[in-house]
């Protein structure tokens, strides 16, 4: 079974197979659903569609190209070929992950005797994301808490790239599942980053350790994680300066801050994400990379996927830095920050809209 075949299959196949029964079941004969099956296949149902409106942008730019292609080279050649490295490069995929995908595909094209356009696509297409699945280590998207204790997560990421709305997302998220959740406004270098943070705060209903702003950030860190351990909260939720003019001064503050959160509770941070806003490209991996030479990263959340017509950042930062997605922007809605799920993914970007008639 083929990719397309497969993500078809997992999320309209139960659909599809009522179609084909000529003949209504018989009463005897229905499946009689659980109610937690029944929630199961309506959480899965609402993360499918979620997928579907966010990348929406994606899905029509990427499969408009690869259709384009097709429906003016009638059989593979050398420049067909260029083409389609072209087109995955422009969705933000990379330049060497993208020459390495089109030299897997000639090669399979060639020992297979394919000159199909539609079927090298869907090779294309296959090659991208067997490489997701064996670049890095898989893990839960979920924050993992610590068995006792709050657990921290500390937030890096540029300004701009919507840290302080994912802060507010995350925040909102744990408070609905019933965690105890506190915020840290450490992020006093950017004027009006902690009067914005509070406000979040307020408009969520949790708490929030803030100072002014110049201030020290490790001195927050502090008095934060000093306010969770005495309080016996669930979670912390640490926001940063997002600046990277000067790397030097990054890795000092950030090494700063994690010694100082070690000492009030050992081991953390227990988890450090990078927000990466989708419409930044290969200056998105960029970031990356530098955030990955300052700090230990255990996950990227990509924003504003929603408002961009690429998508490929997600195959490069994996390819590039080995760093597993663990969230991602769907919209600007509170419950549109969404775990990553890959087959998810690849639906809203391959199949999208295309399936839902």
């Amino acid at each position: 079974m083929g990719l397309f075949d497969y993500l078809k299959s997992k999320f309209k196949g139960h659909k599809e197979e009522d179609k084909d029964n000529k003949e209504p079941l018989k009463s005897e004969e229905k499946k009689v659903e659980t109610p937690v099956e029944k929630k199961e296949e309506e959480k899965k149902q609402e993360t499918k569609d979620a997928y579907v409106k966010g990348m929406k942008k994606a899905n029509h730019g990427f499969m408009y190209r690869l259709k384009s292609l097709t429906s003016i080279f009638h059989k593979v050649n050398d420049e067909y070929f260029d083409d389609l490295e072209e087109i995955l490069i422009e969705a933000d995929v990379g330049a060497d992950l993208s020459i390495k995908i089109i030299d897997e595909a000639k090669k399979e094209a060639k020992v297979y005797k394919i000159d199909d356009p539609e079927k090298i696509n869907k090779l294309v297409v296959e090659k991208m994301f067997e490489g997701y699945e064996n670049s890095g280590d898989n893990v839960e998207p979920d924050v993992r808490f610590v068995s006792s204790g709050p657990t921290v997560l500390l937030i890096v990421g540029v300004n701009g790239g919507g840290k302080t709305t994912t802060i507010a997302k995350l925040a909102n998220r744990y408070k609905k599942q019933g965690k105890k959740v506190l915020l840290v406004a450490a992020d006093t270098f950017r004027a009006g980053a902690v009067e914005q943070l509070g406000v979040w705060a307020k408009r969520i209903g949790v708490d929030i350790v803030s100072g002014p702003d110049g201030g020290d950030p490790s001195s927050l860190c502090y008095d934060g994680l000093t306010k969770a351990k005495n309080g016996n909260y669930d979670l912390v939720i640490v926001d940063t300066a997002g600046r990277l003019q000067n790397k030097a001064n990054l890795m000092a503050e950030l090494s700063k801050m994690k010694r100082v959160m070690g000492k009030v509770i050992p081991d953390s941070p227990h988890e450090t994400f990078l927000i990466i806003d989708a419409n930044t490209g290969q200056n998105g991996v960029e970031q990356a990379k530098v955030f990955k030479e300052t700090t230990s990263l255990t996950g990227i959340v990509i924003t504003k996927m929603d408002g961009t017509s690429k998508g490929g950042i997600i195959l490069s930062i994996r390819d590039q830095l080995g760093i597993p997605v663990r969230f991602i922007g769907l919209g600007e809605g509170m419950d549109d920050l969404k775990e990553f799920d890959l087959d998810s993914y690849l639906y809203g970007l391959l199949i999208g809209e295309d399936d839902e008639q």
